[in-house]
């Protein structure tokens, strides 16, 4: 009986990991496909405007990502408390409130930084032609960061109450709005002007500020998102809960910096070895981001079922939660390395018309990119979803560490003793891409490991 138990246990979890995580997924997916869209419509104005595209828009990801990951925090703070208390409102209340604060409090330096994108972009040593069209692209971009950022806070919030549906609905529906705007500012159609990357720039601003607004009108219609009363008396400060969620934020903002920024810095350096690595460096990277969408929102299901038995001090929960999202991620992960193997040139085709014998070197070295991203798919679900297991758990100061330790100490500096010092090019720097995740992984498991076997998993254990 206690084995069968055992067994019906994990099939309920199973259950309540898919039923979370499928939607998160879809919606990750979308937002992808927002950018892989305006990638997709840059590859059609040339390579040129592909290289200046993909600078701007790591730069943007370099200084947004630091801010996704603060007003992130909120799902385990809200997590834990629904694990304490399922009808807590006056709690959830306030640490969505303070995610709200604290999204304006980052996107201030943020707006700062990316309206100097030109200046900043040539005192790395780009290309003045190609730092001229990034500048202005990002110019057109940045005013997204605060609705973008106040989406993500009610995004976590219903991912919290387990009902992420209304945000994929939203998703969805803006990257058809994104994809027409894109098209038609870009390109100059439906009456509207011609205006190259800035239009996309100003199609993604449009599209963010629009889902925002699209899920506030939600949260205010529907009658049990209504009885928290978000946006009620917003302007009062809570300065004891936004303390703890900048303390819970910071180390998760700056492990999605040192991750993220390593592929922008990588991104940095293939515009030092030439455009048609920089625009085979997008695509590969392109690819290799969508497939990362599934692990990521298993990695948001996991941080919120963690977070949930954590708070309710139930050690075979938490341990049955992580490890549920941890095959489903490292699974999903191993087909698509597959696939990246089989079927390269395919997936490449998707983004540049593969008889145009002008396209033929960046189709070449898209390709050997993506065989490169097929060795480190497993280590980069891995490292996903065990980042999200543990911060279910509120630990993310020691990940932060295992962080930098292994896309910066491993990944950039072999990245960078290979392209440069043993002249493999590109090829180099993806090679460090995928050691510096490998790294980060098996330290990420085994932080969880360490704890499962000390008991250190439930608060008081």
């Amino acid at each position: 009986m206690s084995a069968e138990n055992g067994r019906q246990a994990w099939a309920t979890e199973a259950r309540a990991t898919i039923v979370l995580a499928w939607p998160l997924i879809l919606t990750n997916l979308a937002q992808t496909a927002m950018t892989a869209t305006d990638v997709v419509l840059m590859g059609w104005l040339g390579a040129e405007a592909l290289a200046a595209g993909a600078l701007g828009s790591n730069l943007y990801f370099a200084t947004m990502i630091f801010g996704l990951g603060l007003t992130t925090a909120t799902a385990p703070m809200i997590a834990r408390e629904l694990g304490r208390k399922g009808h807590s409102v006056r709690d959830v209340r306030r640490t969505v409130r303070q995610g709200l604060w604290a999204a304006v409090l980052v996107a201030v330096p943020i707006l700062t930084i990316l309206w100097n994108s030109e200046a900043i972009l040539l005192a790395m040593g780009q290309a003045p032609h190609l730092a001229v069209q990034a500048g202005h692209y990002v110019r057109a971009l940045e005013w997204s960061v605060v609705p973008f950022f106040f989406y993500l806070v009610l995004r976590s919030f219903i991912s919290a109450l387990e009902r992420p549906l209304w945000a994929l609905a939203i998703s969805v529906a803006a990257v058809g709005v994104n994809a027409v705007a894109a098209w038609a500012l870009i390109f100059g159609r439906l009456g509207l002007p011609a205006m190259d990357l800035t239009g996309a720039g100003i199609a993604t601003t449009f599209s963010d500020a629009l889902m925002f607004a699209a899920l506030a009108a939600v949260l205010h219609a529907d009658r049990k998102f209504r009885r928290y009363h978000l946006f009620g008396r917003f302007w009062r400060a809570d300065w004891p809960r936004l303390r703890e969620l900048w303390r819970l934020g910071l180390p998760i903002a700056a492990t999605l910096v040192f991750e993220v920024a390593v592929f922008n810095a990588s991104t940095f350096l293939m515009g030092l070895i030439g455009e048609a690595s920089i625009a085979a460096h997008s695509i590969a990277l392109q690819i290799a981001s969508l497939s990362f969408m599934v692990p990521l929102g298993l990695s948001q299901a996991a941080t919120v079922r963690v977070g949930r038995a954590y708070g309710a001090h139930d050690n075979d929960g938490i341990r049955r939660a992580g490890w549920t999202a941890f095959a489903m991620g490292t699974g999903f992960m191993a087909m698509m390395a597959l696939l990246m193997i089989l079927i390269p040139r395919t997936l490449v085709g998707v983004f540049l018309d593969l008889d145009a014998p002008a396209n033929a070197p960046v189709i070449d070295l898209a390709m050997s990119f993506l065989l490169l991203a097929a060795i480190f798919q497993l280590a980069d679900g891995g490292q996903a979803v065990a980042a999200g297991m543990l911060r279910g758990l509120h630990d993310t100061r020691v990940p932060m560490i295992f962080a930098a330790l292994g896309y910066w100490g491993v990944g950039l500096v072999l990245g960078l003793g290979l392209a440069f010092g043993l002249k493999l090019g590109g090829i180099g720097i993806w090679i460090g891409l995928a050691a510096g995740l490998i790294v980060v992984a098996l330290l990420l498991v085994s932080r969880w490991l360490r704890r499962e076997k000390l008991g250190l998993l439930a608060p008081g254990r």
